[in-house]
């Protein structure tokens, strides 16, 4: 327990140093809480593969695997998409925050700006509250109750952590004040320094991950293809759909007994003569693939044609490597239209776009 043995000034400066140790931890807290907020809203903001929803960030997320070309981060893409959004959003947020203009020092200094402000308010409220009061002589608890009841909505500092200092006998209200003021100088300079060398593990949740929530969604995959439901609820009612699926190929499908690739989609498929097979010898009518149960049963998948050029051009561009990915050919049904082998990777692109 928290005794004051000296009196007069030394003890109301004692006072306001041990208030501060425990302001500390609650307003660093605070401050990191704020920040991470603030840079999600921010990045929202500024960069466009931001600014719309799912879809417009999966264009942006597409826009890029292409210009990479690389076919590893595709196999990552198709395999675990939620994981692919949350380290794309992660990696865009790190390199945002701790560029060569660290906007995260600035962010940071931003927050400490605002709960600094807040808290010299709070003291000056609660020293005019109290030094007009003469009906009461616990002076100090009644200040305690009005600073704690002022910083309630701002910091986390319980008022019971500060009963070990409430039967101080100070008088001079107005000297505590400035005491409070000079106490807190310290703080908010060593807080500071600590910035400068502030990277993204220092926040309890991240900043990425509060934008990612705002992306979040249903991510179950079409049991053919592999693309992700386009609902924007994680456990939506329904069934499972989405306007574009692409070749079968992407979800490992061969024709069976044969090493053809299946490069048609199953968006036509059902409309098909064609079965698929779910166990050894249990083969299912495309057109009635509900009939196989969970998960072809949770989807809704519409007649149609219609498949995205980008999916053509990737099918094309990757020929080499998804003969090796499926331990397959594209030969007899499974021949690369040569019309898919004229698409270029900027008409995909623009495609996308529209």
């Amino acid at each position: 327990c928290f005794q004051i043995s000296c009196q007069g000034s030394t003890s109301i400066t004692t006072f306001a140093v041990f208030l501060c140790d425990k302001i500390a931890p609650a307003l660093h807290q605070a401050v990191y809480k704020k920040t991470a907020l603030a840079i999600a809203q921010d990045v929202r903001d500024k960069i466009p593969d931001f600014s719309g929803n799912r879809h417009t960030l999966e264009i942006c997320i597409l826009r890029q695997l292409a210009q990479e070309e690389n076919f590893d981060n595709f196999k990552e893409y198709l395999y675990f998409p939620e994981e692919f959004f949350q380290s794309y959003i992660e990696r865009r947020v790190v390199e945002y925050c701790l560029d060569k203009n660290r906007r995260l020092e600035k962010f940071l200094n931003d927050s400490l700006t605002h709960y600094y402000g807040r808290i010299q308010s709070a003291v000056f409220e609660s020293t005019n509250i109290v030094k007009h009061r003469k009906d009461r002589n616990d002076k100090i608890s009644l200040w305690l109750d009005e600073f704690c009841s002022a910083l309630g909505e701002v910091l986390s500092l319980p008022r019971k952590d500060l009963k070990g200092i409430e039967h101080q006998e100070v008088t001079d209200i107005e000297f505590l004040s400035n005491a409070m003021a000079e106490a807190l100088a310290p703080l908010r300079d060593s807080l500071r320094e600590g910035f400068a060398s502030a990277d993204m593990s220092s926040f309890e949740r991240q900043p990425h991950t509060i934008l990612a929530e705002q992306f979040a969604g249903c991510w179950e995959q079409c049991p053919f293809c592999g693309a992700v439901c386009t609902n924007t609820m994680k456990n939506h009612d329904g069934d499972h759909y989405l306007v574009f699926h692409r070749p079968q190929v992407l979800g490992g499908w061969r024709w069976h007994k044969t090493d053809i690739l299946d490069i048609d989609i199953c968006s036509s498929r059902v409309a098909s003569d064609c079965s698929f097979l779910i166990a050894a010898d249990t083969c299912i009518p495309y057109r009635r693939y509900r009939d196989a149960g969970p998960p072809y049963s949770t989807w809704r998948i519409p007649d149609d044609p219609s498949m995205q050029a980008y999916w053509k051009w990737f099918v094309s561009h990757f020929r080499t490597e998804l003969e090796k990915q499926y331990n397959g050919k594209f030969h007899d049904k499974g021949e690369i239209p040569p019309a898919w082998q004229r698409i270029t990777k900027q008409e995909a692109l623009d495609e996308l776009e529209k």
